[in-house]
């Protein structure tokens, strides 16, 4: 039993091997020589890891060989190309054409695919029980799938496995050759696929040297000369569609006249020759009935018409005096012939004849259109009234909240409480230095007064109002505790506020001198400006409390004066260059102005608080428009010397400034709520009146507050009130 088994185990081996030799059928790439065979046994090594990655690629291989036998006719004879693969051995799809001979590069020798579907996706095929057509027209079908252990075995047992692709487009496998794994090889470590190429070829030089300036190329012509180019087709296209579209316009052809003016005008000459500056001479005029040699007996002038000529002048004297004669013979020559043509020659020959181009243009029409001053009214325009009393310059003025009361103070020393309507003084505060500043403050409740007299500050109670306004009054100008400076170790102050008994007020002391006072909304709060302060050259004081503080923020440059923006918790300080606003609840830096100017002198806040004017020391006015820009909008030219003081009126739209020149010029200037639209600035009035005293003219300048009248005060120590 033993051997019986052992038989039928070895009958099954040889089974099994005829039939994988029925199978795998030899081909003339597997009859290699014995020296190529040695050689591939020593690189099944390392080929292992191409069998191992290849695996999986492959594993279709033995199955596609299992349908060879049905369609093994046809595609040897596509695949070979002649009778002679069919008879020598029966070859399958899987035979490829004799490579014995010279390989060949020509595109003849390479054998037609067997599958001729084209472009066409193979998925199309998936579903269906062939891959294509052949080049008959008949179903190439597909093989059939060997099982994946078969053909893993089978790929174990055959040595050259790694050198076999499995072609998806014909279906089938196809075995590389020894010389195309050396191509694959030398592709691979980067070299030029064909051993024989040379990389290190000599150089060939095309171009031609021998006794030539320039060298004459014989390099051969490269292909794109011979190819129509793309670019050119596109450009020429885009030219095609533009002439159909009448975007590019062809120059009509000039026709000349037929006909033209036999007895016209040489202007149209100057078209024909190419010169631009050729002008054609006036023709002489043409002679008229006058000159006829038989005019009629109208145009003959009497002996007493001849006479009267000779009184005449001789520019007003006719040049010519027409004559009868009976015919042509009879006519003499002409005295003035050689003369007249003299004269004419010599104007053609002076005159300079140049074309030169004007443009008439209407000097009005350049003017911005502006309305009407009629239609601006009313605005300050005569001078009304005139305060005097000052016996020096004055230097500032105030108005009071109701507009009934104007404070002055002057070079003299005293401070001066008028009233409006009737030019009368009613008090007096004497001081005994200049007085810089007055400022009235905002509230009609608060008939307070400060005045700015060298270091100090006073706080003066002016006595109007009601026995309760004068008790709140003086319950606000009381300091409990007065700070005295002295050098006995005390604490020294650089500020200090004191009861001033004299003037019935508070003194507030400050370490320089103080140039300018101005009063917050509120009435509660008011700046100092010392411009050689320094680091505490603008301080901030509150009335209520006594209490003062610098300003938070650094100086950048000598301060000139302070304002307290109108509706908003905003400073405006002005240097001599910039304008810098700053917001006081957020203690930061919102906006910087860059005027432009040599010297900023004074600034003013438009009541909306959207604008701002600036006026400076080279007589130019700037505006400013917040919401616009940080450079000026308008800069204004309007004063020849120094403009001394700029102001807004606080309910109609005008705006003024004065100068050293004494004049005070009064504008127009509307701010519209429209964001759009810019502000209109028009020029209303030029006032004058004030006379020189020492290079100065009019150095403060006031709106009152309800009324559209204009405050001035001037060096001659006059106040003048300008009403419209």
């Amino acid at each position: 039993m033993g051997a019986s088994k052992k038989e039928s185990v070895e009958v099954e081996k040889r089974e099994e091997e005829k039939k994988k030799s029925k199978k795998t059928q030899p081909t003339k790439k597997e009859k290699l020589s014995t020296e190529e065979s040695l050689l591939h046994k020593k690189q099944e090594d390392t080929a292992t890891d191409y069998k191992d990655d290849s695996s999986k690629d492959y594993k279709s291989a033995e199955e596609s060989e299992a349908g060879d036998s049905e369609t093994s006719g046809d595609e040897g004879f596509h695949n070979t190309g002649s009778n002679e693969g069919l008879a020598n051995e029966g070859q399958s799809e899987d035979s490829e054409p004799d490579l014995g001979g010279e390989e060949s590069d020509s595109s003849e020798d390479e054998v037609a695919p067997r599958n001729t579907v084209g472009d066409v996706p193979l998925e199309w095929y998936r579903d269906e029980k062939h891959i294509g057509y052949d080049i008959a027209g008949k179903k190439l079908k597909k093989k059939e799938k060997q099982d994946k252990l078969d053909s893993f075995l089978a790929n174990v047992d055959d040595s050259k496995n790694w050198r076999k692709i499995y072609d998806e487009y014909n279906d089938e496998e196809v075995e590389l050759t020894k010389e195309e794994t050396k191509l694959i090889r030398r592709v691979l470590k980067g070299k030029a696929p064909h051993g024989d190429f040379d990389p290190y070829a000599p150089y060939v030089d095309w171009f031609k040297w021998e006794d030539s300036k320039h060298p004459l190329s014989n390099a051969p012509e490269p292909k794109s000369r011979f190819i129509p180019s793309k670019w050119e087709a596109k450009k020429v296209l885009g030219l095609v569609r533009a002439i159909r579209k009448g975007l590019i316009k062809f120059d009509k052809p000039k026709e000349e006249p037929r006909f033209y003016m036999l007895w016209g005008d040489d202007a149209s000459s100057s078209e024909k020759t190419g010169h631009l500056s050729y002008i054609p001479a006036p023709k002489p005029n043409l002679p008229g009935h006058e000159e006829s040699y038989n005019p009629s007996l109208e145009y003959i002038p009497t002996q007493e018409e001849i006479n009267s000529y000779q009184l005449m002048d001789e520019e007003d004297r006719p040049k010519f005096i027409p004559k009868r004669f009976t015919s042509l013979r009879s006519i003499p020559a002409y005295e003035n012939a050689v003369k007249d043509s003299f004269e004419r020659c010599l104007d053609l020959y002076l005159c300079p004849r140049v074309r030169k181009k004007r443009i008439n243009i209407d000097p009005e029409s350049l003017k911005p259109k502006l309305p009407s001053r009629k239609d601006l009214k009313p605005y300050p325009a005569t001078c009304y009234l005139e305060y005097r009393g000052h016996k020096g310059a004055v230097m500032s003025i105030s108005t009071e909240a109701s507009g009934q009361w104007i404070a002055s103070g002057s070079s003299d020393g005293t401070v001066r409480l008028w009233e409006v309507e009737t030019c009368r003084c009613i008090k007096v505060w004497e001081f005994g230095e200049v007085v810089q500043y007055v400022a009235w403050n905002p509230l009609p409740e608060l008939p307070i007064l400060a005045v700015s007299v060298g270091q100090d500050v006073f706080l003066l109670n002016t006595g109007l109002g009601n026995e309760e306004t004068q008790r709140k009054v003086k319950e606000l100008l009381h300091v409990a505790t007065s700070t005295v400076l002295d050098g006995s170790g005390n604490k020294v102050s650089a500020w200090n506020w004191l009861q001033d008994d004299k003037h019935e007020g508070i003194r507030l002391q400050h370490f320089k001198t103080v140039y300018s006072v101005e009063w917050h909304r509120k009435g509660d709060y008011f700046s100092t400006v010392m411009p050689a302060g320094d680091s505490k050259a603008i301080l901030i004081h509150q009335l209520s409390k006594k209490f003062t503080q610098r300003h938070p923020f650094k100086l950048h440059g000598l301060p000139v004066s302070a304002v307290f923006h109108p509706t908003r918790s905003i400073f405006f300080v002005s240097t001599k260059k910039n304008v810098r606003v700053y917001d006081l609840l957020k203690q930061k830096l919102i906006k910087k102005l860059e005027t432009g100017l040599r010297e900023v002198s004074s600034i003013s806040v438009h009541p909306a608080g959207d604008n701002v004017i600036v006026g400076s020391r080279d007589g130019k006015l700037c505006w400013f428009d917040m919401d616009l820009s940080s450079k000026p909008y308008k800069v204004l030219k309007c004063h020849p010397k120094d403009i001394n003081n700029v102001a807004f009126h606080r309910s109609y739209p005008l705006f003024a400034s004065c100068s050293d020149d004494c004049t005070a010029y009064v504008f127009h200037g509307m701010v519209y709520s429209d964001l759009n639209q810019n502000p209109l600035i028009v020029p209303l009035e030029i006032l004058r009146g004030h006379a020189s005293s020492n290079g100065r003219g009019v150095l403060d300048c006031k709106f009152h507050p309800r009324q559209p009248w204009l405050f001035t005060a001037g060096a001659d120590s006059l106040i003048k009130l300008y009403c419209h």
